[in-house]
């Protein structure tokens, strides 16, 4: 899709949330520029989009809103298959794509109250408008996916991709690290595990006397995401959640409350709203026990020694990982694996960037000083970590970048594969676009059976 990728105007969607000016600066007199569907896209969303976009330094030809309305064109027909062929995104997934965005951002700000006085908005309010937001974003790339999903390269599809390449052509790779990492995680000390159960006890003696649990979860329960809505996930079915609250929610009676259960995330107790089937939707109360100042030290001081063990050759960094490690990398010698690429290489924009600015001060083999980290549970936790391998910015060749050329051979053919789709949908979908964007040069022949929305 010309210059804007899919990804990317995914990614650069949810960065409106942390846009200062468009916060601020959103007088605009609204219209409808093009409908897919049942689904409309606003002037205010092109303005905003191409705002933000170059807020990040990404750059357009000489009509950035035509190559914007393009690419948007695209998610809406995505999205609007999506709903017909009836997929859906769980409200789980889309808290936890929402939570862990979030994450990332508070990082980048300092707090959660620095982002809120920032951006003049709470948190929730904050979820709340870009809830539905997230949830089309993934509706349109499970779309996508599915299109997309039994295709495939062979390696003599690759060697031909690349030998066809132009050697004006052929791609420069990015300079990229390979990193490993030990991961200490701090244990939650016994008599904070016993306060918790003991506020969780409390909580359900009173919703059994007769309080609200709803009220109660809006009170105490620390799940942000369900806090809100009285507790309430929706419905699930098997395999959807932790292995311990599935066991209990499905043998529970309606309006029937758990005792006290552990999982991952934490300590729940849970109340069934009702069961169809093999779906259920409960309600629960999480909360958190917390890893005191005492243990986080111990943590840090414990990989200091780790690090003086190996840098006086006594370990080596893959012994030491095997040994000490909480990570599950840590059987592979702790090798960090990129959830971007699947691969152990990581480009810059791709290493959080607290930790970037420790490991881009290291040189191949050196190892950092304890840094601290967030568990995918949104625990904290310490980690050291080793640069392994420095690839400097270079020409693509064959022999040395073959996952990189094959990505990009895979790349075109399922390119291939969604233009053939689109060819498919836009004769049986209907799609109006404003006049005022009907000269606009798409790579996507939107144009040839369109109506002509309203001015």
């Amino acid at each position: 899709m010309k210059n804007i990728k899919s990804a990317l105007l995914t990614t650069v969607f949810i960065l409106s949330l942390f846009s200062k000016t468009f916060a601020q600066e959103k007088v605009i007199i609204d219209q409808v520029v093009a409908v897919v569907g049942n689904s409309a896209i606003l002037k205010s969303d092109l303005f905003n989009q191409q705002r933000q976009m170059e807020s990040q330094g990404i750059t357009f030809g000489s009509n950035p809103q035509c190559e914007l309305l393009d690419e948007m064109l695209y998610q809406k027909l995505l999205f609007n298959q999506a709903v017909i062929d009836s997929i859906e995104v769980s409200d789980q997934q889309v808290e936890q794509i929402l939570e862990r965005r979030l994450r990332f951002f508070i990082q980048q700000i300092g707090s959660r109250e620095q982002l809120e006085a920032y951006y003049g908005k709470t948190i929730e309010e904050l979820k709340d408008e870009f809830r539905p937001l997230i949830r089309e974003q993934e509706l349109s790339q499970m779309m996508e996916a599915q299109i997309t999903r039994n295709i495939r390269v062979t390696p003599s599809e690759v060697r031909s991709f690349f030998n066809n390449l132009h050697p004006d052509s052929i791609p420069t790779v990015e300079s990229e690290t390979e990193l490993a990492q030990i991961v200490i995680k701090p244990p939650v000390e016994q008599e904070e595990i016993a306060e918790t159960k003991r506020r969780l006890n409390e909580i359900r003696e009173r919703i059994i006397q007769g309080e609200s649990f709803s009220t109660m979860a809006i009170l105490y329960s620390e799940d942000p995401g369900s806090a809100r809505r009285g507790g309430e996930l929706g419905f699930y079915g098997r395999g959807d959640l932790y292995p311990e609250f599935e066991a209990t929610a499905f043998g529970l009676r309606p309006g029937e409350i758990s005792e006290i259960i552990e999982t991952q995330a934490g300590y729940h107790i849970i109340q069934m709203i009702e069961r169809r089937g093999e779906q259920i939707n409960v309600r629960h109360i999480l909360i958190q026990p917390k890893i005191s100042p005492l243990q986080l030290s111990k943590a840090r001081n414990k990989l200091d020694s780790i690090r003086r063990l190996i840098i006086n050759e006594e370990l080596t960094f893959a012994e030491a990982a095997l040994k000490f490690s909480d990570d599950p990398g840590k059987v592979n010698g702790g090798i960090m694996i990129n959830p971007f690429t699947n691969t152990t290489r990581f480009k810059n924009d791709e290493i959080d960037q607290n930790l970037f600015f420790v490991i881009d001060r290291l040189e191949k083999g050196e190892i950092s000083s304890p840094v601290p980290m967030m568990t995918e549970e949104g625990k904290q936790a310490f980690r050291i970590v080793k640069v392994n391998n420095r690839i400097d910015a270079h020409v693509a060749s064959l022999d040395g970048d073959y996952d990189f050329i094959q990505q990009l051979a895979l790349n075109k053919k399922k390119m291939k594969a969604v233009q053939d789709w689109i060819k498919r949908r836009i004769g049986n979908t209907f799609i109006s676009i404003n006049e005022n964007y009907l000269n606009c040069d798409f790579s996507i022949q939107w144009t040839d059976r369109v109506a002509q929305a309203p001015r």
